[in-house]
């Protein structure tokens, strides 16, 4: 076990080192000045290309990058693809997508085009489980230039495996959810995972109010208790 995880960080520092870490997020942020996010998240995506660096590789049948608004205000993070993800090759389209879309469209009354998002990997992991840790790590460098590219005012974290590993924090969700946080300079609020509120209903009042903190952060006007 501990080879092949240390295996897999070497392949993840190969690829920190593929992508300049510090200095390509740098570089990065000047070429925002001269060119299209679009078109920068487009080389970012050409960069993975047919990714093998995890095991996640072997059973996929599409690599889910991310969709969305490369100017968006708004980023949420999700921990990987699931069954639907991987066959449609984007991101939250099953049924936690389809509530996510809810809160996005119905909740704070914009467009999903609006709005960006992706997850912490790239690949579904076999029977919807959680990402190892290998596996995350080696596919977080492509989520870091996602977020640099897009620069957005705040994220949301969907769920334990994201705040876990883009936050680095390992407490429970129950502990952290509806908490301020920061990544590079920019605004995380950390909430439940939609699939979280499928099994747990009662939940989504909890989420609402953190939607709320994210719309006040943005700018976005609250809707009116009915």
């Amino acid at each position: 076990m501990k080879e092949k995880l240390k295996e897999q960080l070497i392949l993840r520092a190969k690829l920190l080192e593929q992508f300049g870490v510090g200095y390509y997020f740098d570089r990065e942020k000047k070429e925002l000045k001269q060119s299209d996010k679009k078109q920068l998240l487009e080389r970012l995506r050409k960069k993975i290309g047919d990714c093998k660096l995890c095991e996640l590789h072997l059973n996929r049948t599409n690599i889910v990058f991310g969709t969305g608004d490369p100017n968006a205000k708004i980023m949420f993070v999700g921990e990987g693809p699931g069954e639907e993800e991987d066959i449609q090759g984007e991101p939250f389209v099953g049924k936690s997508g389809k509530l996510l879309t809810d809160i996005i469209t119905k909740g704070m009354r914009i467009s999903r085009e609006e709005v960006y998002i992706a997850n912490i990997v790239k690949c579904r992991p076999p029977g919807n489980r959680n990402p190892k840790p290998g596996e995350a790590l080696t596919c977080l460098p492509f989520l870091k230039g996602q977020i640099a590219i897009v620069s957005p005012e705040v994220i949301v974290c969907l769920g334990k495996v994201a705040v876990s590993f883009l936050l680095q924090r390992p407490e429970p969700m129950n502990m952290i959810r509806g908490k301020w946080f920061d990544y590079n300079g920019i605004p995380v609020m950390a909430t439940f995972h939609p699939s979280h509120l499928l099994r747990n209903p009662s939940a989504k009042a909890e989420v609402w109010k953190d939607i709320q903190e994210v719309m006040k952060k943005v700018g976005l006007p609250i809707p009116p208790k009915k």
